[in-house]
């Protein structure tokens, strides 16, 4: 293993000075490894280089104690073995002697970034549950300046990976932890209110006036009275109605699929020119978000899914992302998948949450169209990805936040 090679009278070590404790773990001989711990340090503190006496400022004649007296030589062989252990731990981990580099852990060696992941790969790869229980545990013990882009890389897609095929209750507790601690304390990125695009405006006298309307709706059997003026500068929705319309005069547009009340509040919205005199109930608005992306209004939509997103709780957020998932409501969906990352140590363990996470995309709404059945997990995935980028390793941290 000396792997000295010389060459025009130059030495070299390809394979790099290791120390003993490095050559055992890179090897794998645990039992040597183990030998080598088990050996009594032969300190050599009592002899003192130049470089060290000079480096203690002794003066000519002054009296020193002995090492093990003052600890000058234990301090200075115990941070040396540190150094050989660390890089051992590294070899181990490397090369996937994970046993090795769990003996080195329980020393006191810390972790690394690197060598915790490679260590969490390798069990995985080996189907070592107790072993994986173990290290995700550990995770915390990972201080935030390593967050790198090796976690963004390696280390989200390991362990959604992991989530995605054990199902094992304490593994998933155990990631839930590491996800909302990853994601941080912070709060979620709240939703910002859109400006109405400038269109016609009318005066709230005017709504749903038989006498002044120039078309009729039918929503729910019942006529709703309007004027073209309006709705033709509202949405591309509205304008594809009116020129699709009969051409007898009396021919109301049916609008099927939205409810009167929900349909009045749209109106509301578009005759007062914003949502300021809107009173929209907590049992309105799923509906109403719905309308309003139907009907191509852009800032009534991100109204709702403001609301939506303060009222958020437990118990609603995922029958809430299901929705806004079939909409397409990218804001929101973004919105309750930090949710679900900021609580994720409590949604765990709610069964609505545990069937969202495991239940295969397709089966989540067969009848819907290929779009909404995406894969949450994945999904989580990018948004920690971004939420870890924009507070550890963007240029202005937290900004986002």
């Amino acid at each position: 293993m000396i792997g000295t090679m010389c060459r025009n009278g130059i030495s070299s070590l390809p394979l790099g000075d290791m120390n003993s404790f490095s050559l055992a773990a890179a090897h794998g001989h645990r039992n040597v490894f183990r030998k080598l711990l088990s050996q009594s340090e032969q300190e050599k503190g009592d002899v003192l280089s130049l470089e060290e006496i000079l480096a203690e400022s002794s003066e000519p004649g002054e009296k020193r104690l002995p090492p093990q007296a003052n600890g000058g030589g234990t301090l200075r062989t115990g941070k040396a073995r540190l150094r050989a252990l660390r890089e051992a731990m590294y070899h181990s981990a490397e090369h996937g002697h994970v046993d090795i580099t769990i003996d080195i852990r329980s020393l006191g060696v810390p972790w690394t970034l690197h060598t915790w992941l490679e260590s969490l790969r390798t069990c995985f790869m080996h189907h070592r549950r107790p072993l994986i229980q173990g290290l995700l545990k550990d995770f915390s013990c990972i201080q935030e300046d390593e967050y790198t882009e090796e976690l963004i890389t390696l280390g989200l897609p390991l362990m959604f990976q992991i989530l995605r095929t054990s199902k094992n209750e304490v593994i998933s507790q155990h990631l839930s932890v590491i996800f909302t601690q990853c994601y941080g304390p912070f709060p979620i990125p709240k939703l910002t209110e859109l400006k109405r695009k400038q269109t016609s405006r009318l005066d709230p006298h005017f709504l749903n006036n038989k006498d002044m309307s120039d078309v009729t709706f039918l929503v729910e059997g019942k006529p709703f009275y309007a004027h073209k003026v309006l709705l033709f500068t509202a949405s591309a929705r509205f304008k594809s109605l009116l020129q699709n319309r009969p051409a007898a005069e009396n021919t109301c547009i049916e609008i099927s699929h939205v409810k009167y009340n929900i349909f009045h509040l749209v109106m509301q919205y578009l005759y007062c020119g914003g949502t300021e005199s809107l009173h929209i109930r907590n049992t309105e608005v799923m509906e109403l978000l719905s309308a309003a992306k139907f009907f191509q209004l852009e800032a009534l939509q991100r109204h709702c899914e403001i609301i939506c997103s303060k009222n958020i709780t437990t118990e609603t957020c995922v029958d809430l992302y299901k929705h806004a998932k079939f909409l397409g409501a990218t804001e929101l969906t973004a919105f309750i998948e930090g949710y679900f990352l900021k609580n994720m140590v409590l949604l765990v363990e709610l069964d609505g949450f545990k069937q969202l996470l495991y239940e295969p995309p397709a089966a989540e709404s067969p009848a819907s169209s290929p779009g909404i059945c995406s894969d949450i997990l994945l999904d989580l995935e990018k948004t920690l990805a971004a939420r870890i980028h924009s507070i550890h390793l963007s240029t202005s941290k937290g900004s986002v936040v």
